[in-house]
């Protein structure tokens, strides 16, 4: 009868193959995209110099750098730069508080940041909760946007997220349950081959760790290109041209898109999407006229 089948002992099994860590994951790519280099130099897209240092592909470091961020202070509801920001002792004197010695001051009542909100929203108040927008439009951004929109550019998505996240990842509010793209009409989203609002809204959607819900807002109707028209005629232009689903109910969304010009199409978004009970609605865009 056969003895009893001895256990080898750990050193006895072969060794395990080695994992790939984070790091040599992230050294393929940067070789590749050398190696590419060598044989296709690749250009920026917007001044079309070959990439280089600080390159955010597929723009170039200068370009990138050259981008006019928007910095605080920014008004909390349009998102617009403000030249210098509030605070909660001059909204104490406005109140009629504050006229004393500084000791006189309730303890509760210590000066403590607040949202800032610019003259125009002060006066009449966009029918979104807050909006954000990384950059002013104009230069660098504005010829990367028309290259992304009307040059087929898509690559672009990808450095005009990060700058979205970047600039203004940290001023979003918590709880955002879905990233809501702004929907283009159906004939030019098919003659452009995408939406860009969606592109952006895919990439935005996976920093935030939230799902995009591209059907929770549709277009009922095809509009003229806001581009084509005077600020006056763009409310009436985009008026009823949007349908958003029950679906949204009761959820804080974040309205994507790419610029933010007048506001009429992110604002008639916006009331879409409150009559169908959205509880909170922000807007995220790459770039606002300023």
């Amino acid at each position: 009868m056969a003895g009893p089948v001895s256990v080898l002992s750990p050193l006895e099994h072969p060794p395990s193959r080695p994992r790939l860590t984070p790091l040599s994951l992230a050294v393929f790519p940067r070789l590749a995209t050398a190696a590419l280099d060598l044989v296709f130099p690749a250009l920026c897209a917007v001044c079309e110099a070959r990439l280089g240092p600080r390159r955010r592909d597929p723009l170039c470091g200068p370009c990138w750098d050259a981008i006019d961020r928007i910095e605080p202070p920014f008004c909390d509801h349009c998102g617009g730069p403000c030249a210098t920001p509030g605070s909660a002792m001059s909204e104490l004197d406005e109140r009629g508080w504050g006229t004393g010695p500084r000791s006189e001051y309730p303890s509760s009542l210590e000066p403590v940041p607040h949202p800032l909100i610019c003259a125009r929203c002060a006066a009449e108040p966009p029918p979104y909760d807050y909006a954000r927008s990384a950059a002013v439009y104009g230069g660098v951004m504005r010829e990367a946007v028309h290259r992304f929109k009307f040059g087929g550019r898509r690559a672009l998505a990808r450095p005009l997220a990060e700058l979205m996240v970047e600039q203004c990842g940290a001023s979003l509010p918590d709880g955002i349950a879905a990233v809501v793209p702004v929907p283009l009409a159906g004939d030019r989203e098919r003659e452009r081959g995408f939406n860009q609002a969606a592109l952006l809204a895919e990439r935005i959607a996976r920093r935030l760790d939230v799902p995009v819900r591209a059907r929770w807002l549709a277009r009922r109707r095809a509009t003229r290109p806001q581009s084509d028209l005077p600020a006056a005629e763009r409310l009436a232009n985009v008026r009823g041209a949007f349908r958003a689903t029950r679906a949204v109910a009761g959820s804080h969304v974040l309205l994507v898109d790419d610029v933010l010009t007048t506001g009429a199409t992110l604002a008639e978004c916006a009331r879409s999407l409150r009559a169908a009970g959205a509880g909170r609605i922000g807007v995220l865009t790459v770039a606002r006229v300023r």
